[in-house]
């Protein structure tokens, strides 16, 4: 009886059978390829919802940060009378990014020379000054330098700009080459310039290159809120020192 199914049996050449067995597994890679296809597509539509919400909300933050600095410069142009430096001498430094930042405020940090988090500068204190810095505040922190923190800058931070390149101020001969006919011959001489804001610290503040400090391991995180209420921006007063110290 076995021998009689066996004979019924049509016979299938092998050629045909790798032809079936082929196209079976073909569709079954394509079943799967489709369903990879459709799960891409729902993630990737759940992406474009995503980007679209951040960058509504990119965009009011930029836009809140328009309002709040205008604010804050009005506040400031009504108290400048009363708002006076206690030191002509100020360091800045930047400690936020760009994220929800407007472009005027960039535009201001820029000017500043402050194009990067934890870049530092020396800047003589006025009523322009402060403007400035009242309107970017939740984005720079700055006080009050003593001696011994401009001498650590200069000395381990120090970089000057020679022929457009920046030179580490290693050699007393690089200062000479740069402000030698102002007078100022040595790295001592820039730290005494800069401390008593002498007749040309803007000579000198402009061929320093901004300081770029060290990222601290912690006591600032970027946070916008004032540093008086617990936070990291604005007037630091004296205490600046203490963060300097910490980031040289």
């Amino acid at each position: 009886m076995a021998d009689e199914e066996q004979k019924s049996l049509p016979y299938i050449q092998e050629t045909v059978l790798k032809k079936r067995k082929n196209n079976e597994e073909w569709a079954i890679k394509r079943r799967e390829q489709l369903e990879q296809r459709k799960q891409r597509g729902k993630e990737n539509q759940k992406l474009v919802f995503k980007r679209a919400e951040q960058y509504i909300k990119e965009h009011r933050n930029k836009e809140l940060d328009l309002v709040t600095m205008k604010q804050r410069g009005k506040q400031m142009r009504r108290r400048s009378s009363s708002v006076v430096p206690k030191s002509k001498l100020l360091f800045i430094i930047r400690t936020c990014g760009t994220n929800d930042m407007h472009p005027k405020t960039r535009k201001i940090l820029h000017y500043l020379r402050l194009k990067r988090i934890l870049a530092g500068v020396f800047v003589k204190a006025n009523d322009r000054i402060m403007d400035m810095l009242r309107r970017v505040e939740p984005y720079v922190t700055y006080g009050y330098p003593d001696l011994r923190s401009v001498r650590d800058l200069v000395n381990k931070r120090g970089c000057g700009k020679i022929d457009g390149q920046k030179v580490p101020l290693t050699d007393n001969n690089i200062v000479e080459q740069a402000l030698g006919k102002y007078g100022i011959l040595n790295i001592e001489g820039i730290v005494s310039e800069i401390i008593t804001v002498g007749l040309h610290f803007k000579e000198v503040v402009s061929f320093l290159c901004p300081f770029q400090l060290n990222k601290p391991k912690e006591g600032l995180q970027g946070r916008k809120k004032l540093y008086n209420d617990g936070g990291d921006a604005g007037n630091r007063e004296e205490h600046i020192n203490e963060l300097i110290l910490a980031l040289t």
